[in-house]
């Protein structure tokens, strides 16, 4: 039974325009993300340590004044965020209850090895906690990646099966799943991926309940408005890009092309802001790519 602040939260993904944070760089991802903001590795020493650095550079993003609600939808955390506190109140807690800014949490444990051209999910062996956990701290969804290099069949009807089949446990636990396969964008085969992914993801789609929804996470397609069968679909609550590498123009520049489409960016949205800018110029380097990914968003 979804709590009233989580029906709010749905009829805001549903209904709002503006775009979703991705914050949740975890494990081998969080020194790049530092080193870009400019932490560099000599700076801490251990995990421990790395991720009290990340959680500074998250709370500078959160806490700014031009991060609210109005333009920036949702914001995806990984467990340790949730575990940690923004300003004296759970991170779940205070983007719902301070911004405005709907939570979801990362559940997946990082990829497999390359098995016919893709990357499965790692077995989630913790996941009924984990949704247990974000239920009480009031968060909406989730997000899991797998990734997809090549144009195989067999591949990428795993990634997506493996996907629904991990979307329906987050489903039953009244959560909604946002499935993530990402095609590479320096895959030799985009295009044609791109293709298999949509027919598998619009077959799966079929096993859904009537009442169930989901959410996608795509990388940013060749040809635009190609997803929009899924854009469309009563059963898809939001289609949502990843930036995958592209600069943070041209992932916008794509973004703009397909319509219904919104943003969620991780690297294109810290793109610019640093650990040794004033406040004013960090607000300012941070309200300019917020309301450049807005835009896009909305095209």
């Amino acid at each position: 039974m979804a709590s009233p602040a989580q029906l709010d939260m749905l009829e805001k993904i549903r209904s709002q325009n503006g775009f979703i944070a991705a914050l949740d760089q975890s494990g081998g991802s969080t020194p790049k993300a530092l080193r870009l903001y400019g932490v560099m590795e000599s700076e801490y020493q251990g995990d421990e340590e790395m991720y009290v650095k990340v959680h500074d550079m998250r709370t500078r993003i959160v806490t700014s004044k031009v991060f609210e609600g109005t333009r920036v939808l949702g914001a995806i955390l990984f467990e340790n965020t949730l575990d940690r506190s923004i300003e004296g109140k759970p991170s779940a807690e205070y983007l719902w209850q301070v911004k405005q800014v709907v939570p979801f949490l990362k559940v997946d444990k990082g990829l497999a090895d390359e098995v016919n051209g893709t990357q499965l999910l790692k077995p989630i062996s913790n996941l009924d906690s984990l949704l247990a956990k974000a239920n009480q701290q009031n968060v909406f969804g989730t997000k899991m990646r797998s990734v997809i290099k090549l144009a195989n069949e067999q591949g990428i009807e795993a990634v997506v099966a493996q996907q629904f089949e991990v979307a329906k446990q987050i489903l039953n636990a009244g959560l909604m799943p946002i499935i993530e396969p990402e095609i590479d964008i320096h895959s030799p085969q985009k295009a044609q991926a791109e293709v298999l992914l949509k027919a598998a993801l619009l077959k799966h789609l079929n096993s859904l309940e009537a009442t169930q929804q989901v959410m996608f996470k795509v990388t940013l397609p060749e040809t635009a408005n190609f997803y929009q069968e899924l854009v469309s679909h009563p059963k898809v609550l939001k289609l949502v890009a990843l930036s995958g590498g592209y600069s943070r123009d041209e992932a916008n520049q794509r973004l703009s092309q397909n319509k219904g489409m919104i943003a969620s960016f991780s690297r294109a949205l810290t793109e610019g802001v640093s650990a040794q800018q004033s406040d004013a110029d960090f607000d300012a380097t941070l309200d300019a790519t917020i309301n450049s990914i807005c835009q896009a968003s909305r095209s």
